[in-house]
């Protein structure tokens, strides 16, 4: 693809178009197991370097967390355009309240994002591990005529699954009979 120059008279600065990289496919078994009755995606915050936060966490102040960088925005992107390709409809949008869930869950662009307490993360003792796994299958079990995408943080989702989970890499899942949900299929953009 060769890119055009566009200048301004008299000025210096020239602007380049930037393309936007392809949203990563989606593997058929994402797609298909989309297209099952009480399927739900949960995912883990894109990009956001570093482990757990730093001292003094306060959740309305996003100074005090650790954030998305550029390569973890432009990967929440990409995401909600690979979920959308899916054709999938999305009835809501959950997150944890943490900074990095919430500007997850908006730059996916699948609909209105609403917070939800229980996809907090409880790493290094911030929350209560049993209580709100067992809130979050709750949860699910009761969205089984809706499709949910939730929007949280590596322990709830092993805590979920038992399966670990990279930055951006979400999960097709359906609540079983057993106490875990089960994982149909995975996606993981690009960084």
């Amino acid at each position: 693809m060769i890119a055009r120059r566009t200048c301004l008279a008299g000025l210096a600065a020239c602007v380049l178009p930037v393309a936007r990289p392809a949203a990563p496919a989606v593997p058929d078994a994402f797609a298909a197991a989309l297209a099952a009755p009480s399927t739900h995606v949960i995912l883990r915050h894109a990009r956001a370097p570093g482990t757990g936060d730093p001292p003094g966490l306060r959740l309305g102040d996003c100074s005090t967390q650790r954030n998305l960088d550029n390569r973890g925005r432009a990967q929440a992107r990409r995401l909600g355009d690979a979920l959308r390709a899916t054709g999938a409809p999305f009835d809501a949008v959950l997150t944890s309240q943490w900074c990095r869930c919430r500007d997850t869950a908006t730059l996916l662009a699948l609909g209105p994002v609403t917070a939800e307490p229980v996809l907090n993360s409880f790493f290094a003792g911030r929350g209560d591990r049993t209580a709100q796994t067992r809130a979050l299958r709750d949860l699910l079990r009761g969205a089984a005529d809706r499709r949910l995408v939730l929007v949280t943080h590596q322990v709830n989702i092993t805590a979920l699954t038992g399966s670990g989970v990279a930055s951006g890499e979400a999960f097709a899942i359906r609540m079983g009979a057993a106490d875990r949900a089960e994982v149909l299929a995975r996606v993981l953009p690009p960084a």
